[in-house]
């Protein structure tokens, strides 16, 4: 008989899928996965495929970590294991209540511990959290467990092409659902709350130079939005940063921040954007690349160092104007070519490569036309 140490004992429901394969859902403490599961590395030995996982993203195991020892946490993800049928279920006897759904059976079931190597379960999906809830201080936290029984290397590889083929959640619908959701959330998606919360203000808000004019994955296909929100998200995150950012000290940590100072800050700015380029500002990007997320990402970029100047001017909002003024006749929107750039206007592209060009040029030229004051 084998001892309490060398197994973990759980209560779980069973059921059966496909042909009466073994199905069970269960809880364990987050710690206790890597007792009982290995991770299956893809890898090659003799020109044979072996395994199914991809490597470990530290980064990505780290925010996890991050999030996990932030507090009490809700988490909810049920990790997906493959079971050898070394396993025990044990049913449980009671009473079954009138008009139950009869699609499982409770009971309890037995799990050995092995070193790793030879352990009897395999992590099908989830290997990155699994890896987390390991190194978290949080050893305590109950994490849903959704297991079937199978020792076939095949079996695994197809459930774990089934699972990870479906699409990821669009990033812009998760980033007009942000601004909606008050828990807790993960360091890479609490960063993106506030600027698509900002987001949504400046579409909303009649005062903002912005106002209808930025697409969301709500809109209908048919709005006449012509503004990405991932662009002026993107733009608002840069904003955000300290110490140069230029919404960066309305940022109260704890405190929380005060969204209406950067509110006025990102009207006062791009309002004088739009004064500045009359012709080119409300068209669709076909038209206009300061509409274009390209030209949203420039000039985001560009509010730091011209907001900064202006906060030590004696009228903020004329310093802002007068920048703008100042860069105007040098930039090409709609027609002609870049100085210095060697593009055309509609040659401008949302790449990472062609937005730095463009943003080191504006904020080159903004700095040399300061200082001639011309």
């Amino acid at each position: 008989m084998k001892s309490a140490a060398e197994q973990i004992v759980v209560r779980a429901l069973q059921t059966k899928q496909a042909d009466g394969i073994d199905v069970y859902a269960f809880f364990l403490y987050g710690a206790d996965l890597c007792r009982i599961a290995d991770i299956s590395r893809v890898s090659r030995e003799g020109g044979d495929l072996k395994g199914f996982q991809r490597r470990e993203i530290r980064s990505h195991v780290k925010s996890i970590v991050d999030f996990l020892d932030s507090g009490p946490v809700l988490f909810p993800n049920a990790i997906i294991l493959a079971l050898s049928p070394e396993i025990e279920f044990k049913f449980a006897r009671g009473s079954r209540p009138d008009g139950m759904i009869d699609v499982a059976d409770s009971g309890t079931l037995t799990i050995p511990v092995r070193p790793e190597g030879e352990r009897v379960a395999w992590i099908v999906d989830g290997q990155q959290r699994s890896l987390a809830l390991f190194q978290t201080s949080n050893t305590k936290l109950p994490v849903p467990v959704v297991a079937f029984v199978s020792d076939s290397l095949e079996t695994h590889r197809e459930q774990f092409i089934l699972v990870n083929k479906a699409r990821p959640l669009p990033t812009r619908l998760i980033n007009e659902l942000l601004p909606e959701v008050s828990a807790r959330l993960p360091r890479d998606l609490a960063v993106r709350r506030l600027p698509s919360e900002l987001c949504n203000i400046l579409n909303k808000n009649r005062t903002s130079p912005f106002h209808g004019l930025i697409r969301r994955e709500s809109d209908s296909p048919d709005s006449a939005a012509v503004v990405t929100d991932t662009a002026l998200i993107e733009a608002i995150r840069g904003n955000l940063k300290a110490p140069m950012g230029a919404l960066a000290q309305y940022r109260n940590g704890s405190e929380g921040s005060d969204t209406e100072a950067m509110y006025r800050a990102l009207t006062l700015y791009w309002s004088a954007v739009k004064d500045a380029f009359p012709d080119a500002w409300g068209k669709h990007p076909i038209e206009s690349r300061l509409m274009h997320s390209a030209g949203i990402r420039a000039m985001g970029a560009l509010m730091d160092p011209i907001m900064l100047r202006a906060d030590s001017a004696a009228s903020p909002e004329e310093e802002v104007r007068e920048s703008l003024r100042r860069l105007a006749p040098h930039c090409r929107w709609t027609g002609g070519a870049w100085d210095q750039l060697q593009w055309r206007w509609n040659e401008v592209q949302s790449t990472g490569q062609s937005i730095s060009k463009l943003t080191d040029y504006l904020v080159r030229l903004d700095r040399e036309l300061s200082r001639r004051g011309a």
